[in-house]
């Protein structure tokens, strides 16, 4: 447990939990010089030991704690949420009532004020630990998690690298919360992008970021997705990973390769993670050059359809490497959305950027 912000006027305290690869192993001496991951869950989720462990067990030191005001059940399912136990002296919930409909209340008693706060005092708390290196922590989550992880980036530069998962900006743009910002005023609604929009953080983030999305999630658009990756400033490295239909879950979200893979380079200094450049159309082709080495695969996938940007059917055509560069068949004219991926022999998943087409006029 450790202390947070004060929430209608009463002190809160945060469950969480914390692992290392000592803990995990029954060795401590190898708890020395860690790289921290700090670990953000998303909507209907909590602290989550195995995700704890799972860093640990990569060789980081990892703290996992609960963003609404609860703790799971030892020794239960805690994917469930009737598995949770209110702490008396818990923050707000995570539920619509608190993430949108008390936009009027004041900063401090919203749960966007106490998830971000609650994520930097873990990163401080994990920073203080003997067996960590300041120098060396990460942050990560998932769907709310990653929206979080957006803010969280963009506000405390301590972190030196990020990946979010599913989560973004521009949520007022396209996201599955339209309908509860069509309930708000015209002033709540600019309050709340104001204050709680990840589109305003964003442009802040100074580390090392990967994006992780599937093509058809059902709260975080593709075109919302591809303008928060353009709001991190150009001189910052950033990446995608985004894959056709991934599905929406906290292990899903938590179990891609590429995510140990671009923190182990970032805070490790593991095997540099090939990038992919910006796709180049010819007459018959697609060209995007590879910058690195380990790819094994690589595929073009697009979609026609009319339907809404999270909803296509998606072609998957294969791709030639050769020479350090993808060759792929060029999209028909009529694409409404395409991207180039490229897979490691780890099963690492890279993306080009997502080439969405202009609406008709």
């Amino acid at each position: 447990m450790y202390q947070g912000e004060a929430f209608e006027g009463h002190p809160t305290r945060v469950f969480a939990y914390y692992a290392t690869p000592g803990t995990v192993s029954g060795d401590k001496s190898r708890d020395k010089d860690l790289p921290a991951i700090v670990c953000l869950h998303g909507g209907g989720g909590t602290a989550f030991r195995e995700w704890a462990e799972l860093w640990a067990k990569r060789g980081y030191a990892a703290i996992a704690m609960d963003l609404a005001g609860a703790r799971p059940n030892e020794g239960t399912n805690p994917h469930q949420q009737q598995n949770r136990t209110r702490l008396t002296d818990g923050g707000p919930n995570q539920g619509d009532e608190h993430k949108f409909r008390r936009i009027s209340d004041d900063v401090q008693n919203q749960w966007q004020y106490h998830a971000v706060a609650n994520a930097l005092l873990a990163h401080s708390l994990i920073r203080s630990f003997p067996e960590v290196d300041p120098t060396r922590t990460g942050v990560t989550g998932i769907s709310w998690g990653g929206y979080l992880t957006c803010i969280v980036a963009g506000v405390d530069s301590r972190f030196h690298a990020a990946v979010p998962v599913y989560g973004c900006g521009f949520l007022t743009d396209n996201s599955k919360w339209l309908d509860q910002f069509a309930r708000m005023t015209p002033e709540q609604k600019q309050r709340w992008h104001t204050l709680w929009d990840p589109s305003r953080y964003l442009p802040a983030v100074t580390m090392p970021i990967l994006f992780v999305n599937g093509t058809n999630d059902f709260a975080y658009p593709l075109d919302s997705y591809m303008k928060s990756y353009r709001a991190v400033p150009d001189n910052v490295f950033k990446q995608l990973a985004v894959t056709v239909k991934m599905p929406h879950s906290h292990p899903a979200g938590w179990n891609p390769p590429v995510i140990g893979r671009f923190m182990d380079q970032q805070l490790k200094k593991g095997a540099k993670l090939p990038t992919l450049g910006k796709p180049v159309t010819g007459k018959e082709e697609v060209r995007v050059m590879i910058d690195g080495t380990g790819v094994k695969s690589a595929a073009i996938h697009w979609a026609v359809d009319d339907k809404v940007i999270n909803a296509h059917d998606w072609i998957t055509k294969p791709a030639k490497i050769e020479s350090g560069k993808v060759t792929a068949e060029l999209p028909p004219a009529d694409a409404k959305v395409w991207f180039v991926t490229a897979e490691m022999e780890d099963g690492s998943v890279i993306s080009s950027v997502i080439e969405i087409a202009s609406p008709a006029k």
